[in-house]
């Protein structure tokens, strides 16, 4: 049964977060403006006006497909052990849904309690409302330690579900509207749905790779075709039960998850295998193949928002080259995993890159197939760089924030917005910091902070 965890696989979701409040942290007016690049791309400073015809992408437009492509590859850690205990997969299926339907729950209260959504300059009652939903979620999704009674969890989930529903039923907001289902989070909406078809195809097809290609294939058919009026599959795609809860758009992102499932297979596999030796001389090959995959982020983030498309192209095959000779040359437990990792990673990176002309290069929103394909094989890269760092090297206390707030994603997701600015708004500090607005790179420093007291208080 798989019991340890995979280090490397928390510490690219701990970056994804981190990355993320620190993006929302970033000042966006025009008078502390940072360079295009520290932005989306297609919300370039210094009016940050959205356009959509904007090619490229930027670290920040990197941020949500890495935690997909994370929470894509922990699927089959979870689900495997479920299926080892032996239970059933109709029940695991159940488990999915529940799942699914509390991330979906999370959205939903979670964009109600807000301070910001409550109203646009927050008074000390918003703040309150903010903590106060914190509190809530808290005892909701808090995984209770095995020992304590079951009917005590029960009875502390309940009334976190009981407290939540008073509290969002009491509030009111801009225009005097009350509670919305439409009123969500769109970032964990989509989470929801693809958290239960990606576990569900996991379910069906486990360590198979073929089923996944070909569902990514049907996925490509569907963005290409979805637009003719009289085909079915515009009809697939427009079919909406429940618009507040499901769109068949929102799962346009297993084109990351499904590659993240297959990173997690060759996870575990490696997990069960590895043994402790290390052969030093091969460290000199290790340390090149972090550069080189670090590199390959860089190199694709530069050259494609910069749209300098050939010069990456020829730079992107040339480390490519490079990094396929050295894992070829390192034969090991480690060799194996890293080849799995490095060759699906160039297969969504080339993949991508070859879809970057299409539908008007690439773009986060709206979302194009070549950003979905690129940012997999990126996400692959990381993945292979914090392993070398984390397991072979073992230095997995030089990113052990990252790897805290990976184990805690939705408390570090919500740690801004309902712990960190509360407490800096009614204490006044948050005016403190405000005074660091003088120019954007002191903005920048702000934003830092902040971030790094949301991962402190998560660790």
């Amino acid at each position: 049964m798989i019991e340890k965890r995979a280090d490397a696989l928390d510490a690219l979701r701990g970056f994804a977060i981190i990355a993320m409040i620190l993006s929302g942290s970033i000042p966006f007016s025009g008078t502390a403006a940072l360079p295009g690049w520290m932005y989306h791309a297609q919300v370039p400073p210094p009016d940050h006006i959205f356009n959509p015809n904007l090619p490229g992408i930027t670290w920040v437009d990197l941020v949500f497909p890495f935690f997909l492509f994370s929470m894509g590859a922990a699927f089959p850690f979870s689900l495997r052990k479920k299926l080892e205990q032996g239970i059933a997969k109709w029940k695991v299926s159940f488990q999915i849904l529940q799942r699914g339907l509390l991330l979906a729950f999370f959205a939903i209260f979670l964009q109600h309690v807000k301070p910001y959504i409550l109203s646009g300059q927050p008074a000390a009652k918003d703040w309150l409302v903010g903590l106060a939903g914190f509190i809530a979620l808290f005892l909701i999704f808090l995984r209770y330690p095995k020992t304590i009674n079951n009917y005590f969890v029960f009875g502390w989930r309940t009334l976190g579900i009981i407290f939540s529903l008073v509290l969002i039923s009491t509030l009111t907001y801009p225009n005097d509207t009350g509670f919305l289902l439409s009123r969500s989070d769109i970032i964990i909406l989509v989470l929801a749905n693809v958290a239960i078809s990606g576990s569900i195809i996991w379910l069906l097809t486990q360590e198979s790779i073929l089923p996944k290609i070909f569902i990514l294939g049907l996925l490509i058919a569907f963005r290409i075709t979805h637009n003719i009026e009289i085909s079915w599959t515009h009809w697939i795609w427009e079919f909406s039960p429940f618009s507040w809860l499901y769109k068949f758009y929102y799962h346009q992102y297993l084109f990351v998850v499904i590659p993240g499932m297959l990173a997690g297979d060759f996870l575990i596999k490696f997990i069960k295998t590895k043994s402790e030796a290390i052969n030093q001389n091969a460290a000199i090959n290790f340390i090149l193949l972090l550069f080189i995959s670090v590199g390959l982020v860089a190199v694709n983030l530069f050259g494609l928002y910069g749209r300098f498309i050939i010069t990456n192209l020829i730079i992107t095959s040339f480390l490519i080259l490079i990094g396929y000779f050295l894992i070829r040359k390192i034969k090991s437990d480690f060799g194996a995993l890293y080849k799995n990792l490095f060759t699906f990673s160039i297969v969504w990176l080339i993949l991508g890159l070859c879809f970057e002309p299409y539908e008007g290069g690439i773009k986060k929103d709206p979302s194009t197939i070549s950003y979905y394909l690129v940012t997999s094989g990126l996400a692959g890269f990381s993945l292979v760089a914090f392993s070398i760092i984390i397991d072979y090297f073992k230095k997995k206390k030089w990113v052990q924030l990252l790897i805290d707030n990976g184990q805690n994603p939705m408390i570090a997701y919500i740690s801004g917005s309902n712990i960190v600015m509360p407490i800096l708004a009614l204490t006044g500090l948050s005016t403190i910091l405000n005074y660091l607005l003088i120019n954007p790179w002191f903005g920048f420093l702000k934003g830092l902070i902040f971030t790094l007291l949301c991962a402190l208080i998560t660790s």
